[in-house]
């Protein structure tokens, strides 16, 4: 008996020993396959970064086009002639078109004038490209790409000024449709005047090259006035010293409840208000909007008391601060109630400067708007409502920044 209990005590020594010298193998055996994948990370890496580090362009049309690819010395072509643009919308929509329009002029070998923002919508900003935008860093950071003059000169002004071709480009087009459509215009006018310029670029399905100037010009050649930063900057400091904050883009804004159709949350009087703004403004194409339909194709942004429960269920704190990073919320403060209640340290920019500072600011809604999307890009969680220009620009910027920031999307 004593023996056979000593066999079977033996059995399970050898049996913890080979297991203990299985899992050293396993180890021994991690380690290079880890150090393989790693090494195979860093090369990919390094490759992805040599891929995105040069901007080459290569194109063919029936006029002068470019054939070059892309180096670190400015780019000699001789210019098909002059594209004036003049942007329309918010800021962050400008922002987009003028990327596209960058863009545009680089495939047609164009001059491009410095771009005129919207000054008629419902805005009514009559804030200039240089109030907003460092206007030099623009001009030098693409010069290696595309001519691009403050405006036009004096003697093409005379010539062909006073009856430029203006004509808004086809949403959505292709590379071809400017080499076909757009490119010949050129030929008989030496000035083009586009008067509508938002989502005039195909997003997908357009050469990678294209894409890499678009992103060059977001990212880099797109730099916000020194007095804007500052205070942009003054107001990141201010909340970073008070700890984490969330960047909150409400867009439960009277020019969106308008212009999309959106009503959940209004009273019927501020419905057809909504509505009647929609009627005040012609070239507005969609005007008898059915709000349901629209929130059941996730087409509205949340109201605040939706916005309210989905922070909670996100399991933000209810001491976290959060800056509202939008213009003023219809309804004002009674519709930010609920979320004030569930979360008391929300601050809006108006809170945080003195009014001497704002002033200079005050009826310009792009600066405004400029002023939130630096606070946005600096935040530790940037949570919009509303899957618009901004949302979709901001997690461009964080992605390449921060490729582990925390943006949360509501729809």
């Amino acid at each position: 008996m004593e023996s056979m209990v000593e066999v079977r005590s033996e059995r399970v020594q050898q049996s913890i020993q080979g297991v203990v010298i299985q899992r050293t193998r396993l180890k021994l055996l991690f380690i290079p396959v880890f150090t393989s994948i790693l090494v195979w990370a860093c090369l990919v890496q390094l490759w992805h970064m040599r891929l995105l580090s040069g901007f080459t362009r290569v194109t063919k049309a029936s006029v002068r086009v470019d054939e070059t690819v892309h180096s670190t010395t400015p780019r000699n072509y001789t210019s098909n002639g002059f594209l004036q643009v003049s942007c329309n919308g918010g800021l962050n929509q400008m922002r987009a078109a003028i990327c596209d329009m960058v863009t545009v002029a680089r495939l047609l070998n164009l001059t491009l004038v410095v771009p005129e923002l919207d000054k008629s919508s419902f805005w009514a900003d009559p804030s200039n490209f240089e109030d907003i935008f460092d206007v030099r860093h623009f001009i030098d950071s693409l010069r290696d790409e595309v001519n691009i003059i403050k405006r036009l000169p004096k003697k093409v002004a005379r010539s062909y000024g006073y009856h430029p071709v203006v004509m808004p480009p086809v949403s959505w087009s292709s590379e071809k449709y400017y080499l076909q459509q757009i490119l010949p215009l050129f030929s008989k006018h030496q000035v083009v005047n586009f008067n509508r310029t938002d989502t005039r670029l195909a997003n997908n399905g357009i050469p990678l090259e294209l894409q890499r100037l678009r992103c060059q010009v977001n990212f880099h050649a797109l730099k916000f006035t020194q007095k804007i930063e500052a205070l942009g900057q003054k107001l990141v400091h201010m909340l970073q010293q008070r700890g984490p904050f969330v960047a909150l883009h409400l867009r439960y804004e009277m020019d969106m409840l308008a212009f999309s159709g959106c009503t959940e949350g209004c009273t019927e009087e501020e419905a057809e208000e909504l509505k009647q703004l929609r009627y005040a403004f012609p070239w507005w194409k969609e005007k008898e909007i059915v709000s349901d339909e629209k929130r059941s194709q996730g087409l509205c942004p949340l109201t605040p008391e939706e916005t309210t429960l989905i922070l909670q269920a996100l399991g933000i704190e209810k001491n976290m601060q959060i800056y509202i990073a939008s213009g003023d919320i219809y309804g004002s403060e009674q519709r930010l109630a609920t979320l004030r209640t569930a979360f008391p340290k929300i601050v809006k920019k108006e809170m945080l400067l003195d009014p001497e500072e704002l002033q200079q600011f005050q009826n310009h809604s792009s600066q405004m708007a400029a002023l939130d999307f630096v606070v946005s890009t600096a935040s530790n969680i940037f949570i919009p409502t509303y899957d618009g220009n901004m949302a979709k620009l901001v997690e461009g910027i964080m992605v390449i920044r921060k490729p582990s920031y925390w943006i949360a999307k509501l729809w």
